[in-house]
């Protein structure tokens, strides 16, 4: 086992001392999917208000900055944060201010406008092409403006930690800097996965790529007691072990590395639990035919070859949860088949009730599993936590560096 190398604490608010009649920029991740412009999960806004309102209860003058879909660094009424600030005045019972630029005449006059305890968001961070530029140096520009006037910066929009972005990282090092209590209470979750998670310890992957989960299967092995495989990744561990998958989604050139983690995982006599039987159906649509079969024996459907599988079958989602059941920690990242579709959200829904059901600590590591568990229906508090950033959670269990938070250590 390599030696787990533990990442030093960040630091907190108490760090930033008096905050009354100081201006402090909050970068959070409002980042919800939109709709029509209407909010379609708001579970993101949520999330940040518990430090907004701290802050709000401090006196500080609060100027809150994110970004909302990729809009290339250049302006997109599609892609607008005035929407978010609507919802978050209705959610936080107060008003929050809005202007239409991040930085700017206009910006500049109402941050100096602002009263003890008073909120404004600016919009979309990515409206500016320095907020995600390559080039540090137009970064640190970008940086030294959203820091003009400023006393202060919190991080807490724990879904972008994992990336070297002007808001995240230059402009923790523009002021003085520390998380929020979102990125803390995020951080406390990860390390309790990876340095003293309870056992029976099972981590439940799935999600369309095996390419994207590589490197926290690698990490995983050397600490779960159980590996759960769902979603379209799990053909190719089908096709690793020598069974045809028809048209399904397939990573071929990952095969032979899935093969060695099988390997490995077999030394280290780590679980893993391949889907016994799977969801084929005769197209990607919402309202194809479809049909299970055994995965050992995919194109034994009446699709033959030319089947695609959609979901993982009742079987699978029985002995799924199962385990799950019999654990005392459960991560799980990724949906179990293309869950948008009723057809084929069964898995999906049995993961996610296990996981309710069980009385162990459970945590959803954002991304589409926090999605799919909110449109099937089940209450945040129905799980021990739901991440707000799945690519982060997935890093930090990779053992990766994550560059906005190394800046606040």
């Amino acid at each position: 086992m390599s030696p787990r190398r533990r990442r030093p604490p960040v630091r907190t608010l108490e760090s930033l001392g008096d905050l009354r009649s100081k201006s402090v920029v909050v970068r959070c991740d409002l980042n919800v999917p939109l709709r029509d412009g209407e909010i379609t999960d708001e579970g993101r806004i949520r999330a940040s208000l518990t430090t907004i309102r701290e802050l709000r209860e401090a006196g500080a003058r609060i100027v809150l900055v994110s970004h909302l879909g990729r809009p290339g660094g250049a302006p997109d009424p599609d892609a607008s944060l005035r929407p978010v600030a609507a919802r978050l005045e209705e959610l936080l019972g107060a008003p929050v201010g809005f202007v239409g630029e991040t930085v700017g005449d206009e910006a500049e006059r109402a941050r100096a406008a602002l009263r003890d305890g008073e909120v404004l968001l600016l919009e979309n961070l990515r409206f500016n092409p320095g907020e995600t530029s390559k080039d540090e140096a137009e970064r640190r520009a970008f940086a030294a403006e959203l820091a003009r006037g400023a006393d202060a910066f919190v991080s807490d929009g724990f879904g972008v930690v994992h990336r070297r972005q002007a808001s995240v990282t230059e402009l923790a090092e523009a002021l003085p800097s520390a998380a929020g209590r979102l990125v803390a209470a995020e951080l406390e979750v990860l390390r309790r996965l990876t340095e003293h998670p309870e056992r029976p310890y099972t981590v439940v992957l799935g999600g369309s790529k095996v390419s994207d989960k590589l490197g926290v299967i690698a990490h995983l092995l050397e600490r779960v007691d159980t590996l759960l495989i769902g979603g379209g990744m799990l053909f190719t561990f089908l096709a690793a072990n020598g069974h045809r998958v028809g048209r399904s989604l397939l990573e071929a050139d990952q095969i032979e590395t899935v093969r060695g983690y099988l390997a490995e995982a077999q030394r280290r006599g780590v679980r893993i639990v391949l889907p016994g039987d799977v969801v084929a159906a005769a197209s990607f649509a919402e309202d194809a035919e479809h049909q299970v079969v055994p995965a050992d024996d995919f194109e034994s459907s009446r699709f033959g070859a030319e089947g695609i599988g959609l979901d993982i079958g009742p079987d699978t989602a029985r002995s799924f949860a199962e385990a799950i059941g019999e654990s005392a920690t459960v991560f799980w990242n990724g949906p179990m088949g293309v869950f948008e579709f009723p057809a084929f959200a069964a898995g999906t829904r049995a993961v996610a009730e296990a996981l309710a059901g069980t009385g162990g600590f459970t945590v959803i590591g954002g991304g589409d599993s926090a999605a799919a568990v909110r449109s099937l229906g089940f209450d945040d508090e129905s799980f021990g936590h739901i991440s707000t950033g799945g690519g982060a959670s997935l890093e930090y269990l990779e053992g990766k560096t994550l560059p906005g938070l190394e800046v606040l250590a």
